[in-house]
């Protein structure tokens, strides 16, 4: 590595509507799973950094969670999360999901940036393997015709198209400084807490629409073995007996899935064999609880 002098280290706030595809453009720029995906709304609720090198640059994504009209606390205290890294951040990047187009909430986001006026911002339409050109340039001009960019991409995050310019063109705009995370870092984010995350992502992919969102995952015991091995006791929460068994599925089966294909991601990421333990309980108040809040990084009050 060269003289520090040359290096670069900054924050990139990706900001957007729910389900535009800003986890899997932060995982795809990061080159590894750092945050959940799922085609339920609002998966991202704890505030994610992706951690990035790319030449003498060091790029800390920050994927927040969607950005709509609130109506619970906890949604509330989501979208305050998401515009308090936005106004920190030395970039922010406004993610469009194409097939969608300008919403009233991306309509409502853009307003707010353009209130802030964020130091450098870039605009990025995503899923445009899935959109008629003659769309895409139509769609970045009324864009740009609303805010001024810096800069238009057009990407398609699943497949990681488009992502290698962006961390190009970042390299070349954040500030030069002191990295500020070990170079093999990939997240910031405790391995308790993501997987956590990595479950709960299970639990939505396998029951799609059959449980609400109010569910959360904790994990309550994390043990290094001797033989190399983890060992992991995780609490799935729901909010009513129904729900319990929507869980558990019939005989235990679902449960049992779940588990299985949590720990195989797991095992995947943490590069180790995992024993992992699901049990399921009813809190009806979690929804409700600052402590929750807290872990993951929110708050309670917003």
């Amino acid at each position: 590595m060269n003289d520090t002098q040359t290096q670069r280290c900054g924050f990139v706030a990706v900001v957007g509507a729910p389900n535009a595809g800003k986890s899997t453009l932060v995982n795809a720029a990061v080159g590894s799973k750092v945050s959940i995906v799922t085609h339920k709304v609002q998966t991202t609720r704890a505030r994610v950094r992706g951690i990035a090198v790319h030449g003498e640059t060091q790029i800390v994504f920050v994927d927040t969670p969607g950005i709509f009209a609130p109506r619970r606390r906890l949604d509330r205290a989501m979208v305050a999360a998401a515009w308090t890294e936005a106004q920190d951040a030395d970039a922010v990047m406004l993610l469009i999901d194409a097939q969608r187009g300008i919403t009233p909430d991306v309509e409502a986001i853009v307003g707010k940036l353009a209130a802030a006026r964020p130091k450098h911002l870039f605009l990025v339409l995503n899923k445009i393997d899935l959109v008629p050109r003659e769309k895409l340039l139509d769609l970045a001009a009324r864009a740009n015709a609303a805010l001024e960019f810096d800069r238009t991409f057009m990407i398609s995050a699943s497949g990681g198209d488009g992502v290698q310019t962006i961390l190009d063109t970042l390299t070349e705009i954040l500030p030069e400084g002191p990295w500020l995370f070990d170079p093999e870092q990939l997240s910031d984010m405790p391995n308790r807490l993501l997987a956590a995350e990595i479950t709960r992502e299970q639990v939505f992919l396998q029951l799609h629409q059959e449980l609400p969102y109010a569910m959360t995952v904790e994990t309550e015991a994390w043990e290094d073995r001797e033989d190399g091995s983890v060992k992991i006791d995780q609490t799935i929460y729901v909010q009513r007996d129904g729900q319990k068994s929507i869980v558990l599925g019939k005989g235990g089966s679902r449960i049992k899935a779940i588990g299985a294909a949590a720990r195989k991601e797991l095992e995947t990421l943490l590069e180790c064999p995992v024993h992992l333990f699901l049990f399921v309980k009813v809190r009806d108040n979690w929804l409700d609880d600052p402590e929750r809040y807290r872990d993951w990084g929110l708050d309670f009050n917003a």
